[in-house]
C-alpha cells in the first residue's frame, strides 16, 4: 500500500479554524489527520503542501517511525507550525494502518487500558462574566454528566494581578464550587500568564477551593519557572500544551516540574511520539492527560492515546461547547455521553470528516482571539454553543 494523494480541508467552527488532512492510497482506502492551530491554519496547510507532501507521497503508511521521525530530524528550525503540519500526517497514517488492519488504532499501540474515560468540560464557561453566570454555566455542565470543569478566571492578566484581578478571579472559583459541590474537579486554567510570584500568591489563595490542578501558570517555555511553582504549591500543576518536541518534554519530566504531562498529539509529532513521551512520564511517576482543544480528528486521536496508556487519567472535551454543528462534521461520531469517553471500536481512529460540511462553513481569518484582549471574552461569548 502506498501513499497517492495528500488533500488539506479548512473549515471555521466559531474560535478555531479547523484544518484537515486526508491521504488516499493505491488500495482506495482514505486516513484523517488533523492540522488545525490557532491563528496559523493556513501558514500550517501551505507547509503541508509546500514541504511535507512531497515527503509523504509513494510512501508506505506504515512506515511512521521512519517517515514521521525523518520529518523532525529535517524541519531543522522547530516550532509549533512544522510540528503540527507533521503531526498531522501522522494521525492520518495511524488511521490508515488501522483501516488497513481493521483495528482501532489503539490496539495497535497497546491494546486496552481501560474501558471507560471520565472527560473534563472546557468551553462551558462562554457567555459567562459575573460569578452568578459561571455557577449557572457550572451547572448547565454538571447537568450534561461532567465531573470536571476547566477554566481561566483571570481575565486578560498579564504577569502581575492588581489586588481587584486576584480577588475577581477568587470570586469566580468560589461561586464555581458553590455551584457545582464538592465532588466535583475543578482545574484551573492561566494559560501561562503570571509570574511566578503572582502564580504562587495567587495558587495559594485560590487552594482552598481544592483545585484538581493549576495548569500553566507561568510561560511554559521556562521549565525553571514551571518548577518554582510546582514547589511551592499544595496541589498539582500540568503543562505541556505548548511543548513540541522530545526533548522539551524531557526537560519537563526529568525535572518534575510538573506533575500532569499535557502533550498535544496533534502539535508534538503525533501518536507514536506522544507514547514516549507517556513512557518517559511514568517512569517519574508522572501522569498524562492531553490537551485537545481542537477538532474531532483530533479527540479521536488522543482517545485512543489515553485507552492505551495506563498512566493516562483524563481527557479534554471541547466538543460539547464550539459549534452546533460537530456531529454534522464527524459525520455523526460522538464518543461522550453523560461526561465519559466511551471506548473506540471502529477501525482506524474511528471518525470520517464530511467534506461537504467544510465548504459550507468556510475559513475566517483570526477567528481565534488574543487572549489578552478585551475582546476573547467576548468573542468567546459569540462563538458559545449553549446547551
Amino acid at each position: 500500500m502506498k501513499i497517492t494523494q495528500l488533500e488539506t480541508f479548512l473549515t471555521n467552527a466559531g474560535l478555531r479554524n479547523y484544518l484537515f488532512i486526508r491521504l488516499r492510497t493505491d488500495s482506495g482506502l482514505c486516513g484523517w489527520g488533523e492540522a488545525s492551530l490557532e491563528w496559523q491554519e493556513l501558514t500550517v496547510q501551505t507547509l503541508v503542501h509546500e514541504w511535507v507532501e512531497e515527503r509523504v507521497l509513494g510512501r508506505d503508511p506504515f512506515d511512521i517511525e521512519a517517515l514521521i521521525g525523518g520529518m523532525i530530524r529535517d524541519q531543522y528550525q522547530g516550532g509549533a507550525t512544522v510540528l503540527t503540519a507533521i503531526s498531522g500526517v501522522e494521525l492520518a497514517l495511524w488511521d490508515l494502518v488501522g483501516k488497513a488492519c481493521g483495528q482501532p488504532v489503539y490496539r495497535l499501540m497497546g491494546g486496552c487500558c481501560r474501558e471507560r474515560l471520565p472527560a473534563y468540560a472546557n468551553g462551558w464557561y462562554g457567555g459567562a462574566r459575573t460569578p452568578e453566570e459561571y455557577a449557572a454555566r457550572a451547572r448547565e455542565a454538571v447537568g450534561r454528566g461532567y465531573r470536571a470543569l476547566k477554566f481561566d478566571p483571570f481575565g486578560t492578566a498579564w504577569k502581575h494581578l492588581s489586588r481587584a484581578q486576584l480577588a475577581e478571579a477568587e470570586a469566580l472559583i468560589a461561586a464555581v464550587r458553590r455551584a457545582v459541590g464538592e465532588e466535583v474537579e475543578l482545574m484551573i486554567e492561566v494559560h501561562g500568564r503570571l509570574a511566578v510570584e503572582d502564580a504562587v500568591e495567587a495558587g495559594r489563595r485560590l487552594e482552598k477551593y481544592r483545585p484538581y490542578w493549576y495548569e500553566e501558570p507561568v510561560i511554559p517555555s521556562s521549565v525553571e519557572l514551571l518548577r518554582q511553582v510546582s514547589a511551592a504549591l499544595l496541589f498539582p500543576v500540568a503543562a505541556g500544551e505548548r511543548l513540541y518536541t522530545l526533548e522539551n518534554f524531557h526537560q519537563l519530566i526529568a525535572t518534575r516540574a510538573a506533575h500532569i504531562v499535557q502533550m498535544d498529539p496533534a502539535h508534538c509529532g503525533g501518536l507514536l511520539m506522544s507514547k514516549k513521551i507517556a513512557a518517559m512520564a511514568q517512569a517519574q511517576d508522572l501522569r498524562i492527560a492531553p490537551h485537545c482543544s481542537i477538532g474531532p480528528v483530533a479527540l479521536a486521536a488522543a482517545l485512543h492515546l489515553d485507552f492505551s496508556t495506563p498512566n493516562a487519567f483524563i481527557q479534554e472535551n471541547f466538543a460539547d461547547y464550539d459549534v452546533p454543528w460537530r456531529q454534522a462534521l464527524a459525520c455523526g461520531w460522538n464518543p461522550c455521553e453523560q461526561g465519559v469517553f466511551a471506548l473506540p471500536e471502529k477501525p482506524g481512529l474511528g471518525v470520517e470528516i464530511d467534506t461537504g460540511v467544510c465548504l459550507a462553513h468556510p475559513y475566517r481569518k483570526n477567528s481565534f482571539p488574543s487572549l489578552w484582549d478585551e475582546g476573547w471574552l467576548k468573542d468567546f461569548t459569540q462563538n458559545h454553543q449553549k446547551p
